[in-house]
């Protein structure tokens, strides 16, 4: 016999698979020792009332053998021998391109400018205790890019854009924990992504592509507007029927690569600011209406959003890519530069909370660097993170205050505990922000501190900056075949062609790009 059922239930019971086995037993009316599997399907937090509830599907299997939970399988065919398309790039958008090429008979060459997981640590090591920043190794370059090192949010609002089932099935395929498929809002862990990166990478390598860490693409081989292959800072060439750009929002290079060879590019909006950390116990009250949230409710999050105005100008303030149970990171990708972002383990453990708080930027504030045409906006966010780091001390150290002293103008006389390792500094904020940043921020912090008591007191601080939400450039692209709109054979793929927002989006438009490739030119 199977059953489907749709139950509310307290946390305690939800979150207990022995609690939750027993509660069906009683509900359907079979023996607690009976041949019973119970399944999960959907699961998600109510926390809208005074008593947090569980909204939980699931099913159950008396006396009968379940069907399979994931249809993916793992059986990847040989393509040693295929035609080759090359792939530049080894985040979650490069790597899902390249597993699709395999499913479809392409092998991919997929080269990445970073190393590998294992390598890489050393290089963050650096950045956080040292303060010594490596261009090509660091928390946004290496193997699974900017991903790898994050919170591993794997919710995305994106479900026109690609199977997201899949997505998720070959995660669990490559290590990832099947509850992945039945929470609301899954996440990994910035702990278990890096093996899971590197299981991705050996399928890659077990079906025939190749992957080359530590292999920069500084050239495009480009013949009457199509793109041939990539020219390697080595000097090496490597051709294919067609180039995957898939380098993420922080390969400032690769942009101004494109300008120089006139391929087309535009300015695209995003926003900057700080990050914001809060005690997780205070996140924790606020959202679960208790004083403590027990051993069975996850560590709490929040999304807030609010509208300002500043000199006229409508601006939109957001919490962004927020990190219960968390750290907050420096996530700079040169020397001179100061940038800050947030991570979680799968445990969401930490006693600290954290999440970007963001202000929307405009095209009035990049006119000053209309000279630089598509790159103004990416100019304007350069000048601010070297800004921030040389007001700072010119390493890793983060400007930081206190909110309440933020909102109220004033220098926080002393911080209160971070989980950001490089260390803070006191500073007005104000100061290290421009006004179209810095005054939105404080109008919307006092906004959020009318909606969630003590959140924008002097409880929390704020830590600057965070300016890498999303690519200030896009790469346009034909919205039916994704290819680039004046140079064949070249996909614009990801989070920096502008097409992505986070590990899933990514991951699938990495897979249609792929598709899309294949479908037009793997015959030629």
């Amino acid at each position: 016999m199977r059953k489907h059922i749709s139950l509310v239930l307290e946390p305690e019971i939800a979150f207990d698979q022995e609690n939750f086995k027993n509660h069906l037993s009683k509900l359907l009316q079979f023996p607690a020792d009976a041949d019973a599997i119970v399944r999960p399907l959907k699961r998600s937090i109510d926390a809208r009332g005074r008593q947090v509830k569980v909204n939980i599907e699931a099913e159950v299997f008396l006396d009968e053998t379940p069907t399979p939970r994931i249809e993916f399988q793992k059986n990847y065919q040989n393509v040693s021998k295929a035609k080759q398309a090359i792939i530049v790039g080894a985040g979650p958008a490069g790597l899902f391109a390249a597993l699709r090429m395999i499913e479809l008979g392409v092998k991919p060459i997929l080269l990445e400018r970073g190393k590998d997981v294992r390598s890489r640590r050393r290089d963050l090591a650096a950045i956080n205790k040292e303060h010594i920043v490596n261009p090509e190794s660091n928390y946004c370059f290496g193997e699974g890019g900017a991903g790898t090192y994050s919170d591993g949010k794997l919710y995305t609002r994106s479900k026109k854009r690609g199977d997201i089932r899949r997505v998720l099935e070959i995660f669990v395929a490559h290590g990832a924990t099947e509850e992945i498929l039945v929470d609301a809002h899954p996440h990994i862990g910035t702990n278990k992504l890096p093996q899971l990166v590197a299981e991705l990478r050996e399928s890659i390598l077990n079906a025939g592509g190749e992957v080359h860490f530590d292999t920069k693409v500084v050239d495009f081989i480009m013949q009457q507007k199509e793109i041939k292959g990539v020219i390697l800072e080595d000097g090496r060439e490597i051709s294919g029927i067609g180039v995957v750009l898939a380098t993420g929002h922080s390969a400032r290079d690769i942009f101004e690569l494109c300008q120089k060879k006139d391929v087309l590019i535009e300015s695209k909006p995003y926003a900057m600011g700080v990050r914001i950390e809060h005690q997780q116990s205070l996140i924790d009250s606020l959202q679960y209406n208790c004083k403590e949230r027990g051993k069975y409710l996850p560590a709490a999050s929040y999304s807030l959003v609010a509208q300002t105005f500043h000199k006229g100008v409508q601006r939109g303030v957001f919490s962004f890519c927020m990190c219960p149970g968390g750290f907050i990171v420096p996530s700079a990708t040169a020397p001179g530069e100061l940038v800050v972002n947030g991570m979680s383990p799968s445990r969401r453990d930490s006693r600290f909370a954290n999440s970007g708080m963001v202000v929307a930027i405009n095209e009035i504030d990049v006119l000053p660097y209309k000279e630089f045409g598509a790159l103004a906006g990416l100019q304007l966010q350069k000048e601010l993170e070297q800004k921030a780091c040389k007001m700072a001390g010119g390493g890793q150290t983060a400007p930081a205050q206190l909110v309440d002293d933020f909102i109220k103008q004033r220098t926080s006389k002393n911080l209160i505990d971070t989980s950001y390792q490089p260390g803070l500094v006191s500073m007005d904020m104000l100061e290290v922000l421009p006004d179209f940043i810095g005054k939105p921020l404080q109008d919307g912090l006092q906004q959020f501190g009318k909606k969630m008591r003590n959140y924008a007191s002097n409880q929390a601080q704020i830590i600057g900056i965070e300016s890498r939400t999303s690519s200030p450039v896009r790469i346009p692209r034909d919205k039916e075949n994704l290819e680039h709109l004046e140079i064949k054979r070249l996909f614009p793929c990801g989070e920096g062609a502008g097409y992505a927002g986070g590990i899933m989006s990514a991951a699938m438009d990495g897979e249609r790009c792929a598709e899309k490739l294949v479908e037009k030119y793997a015959k030629s």
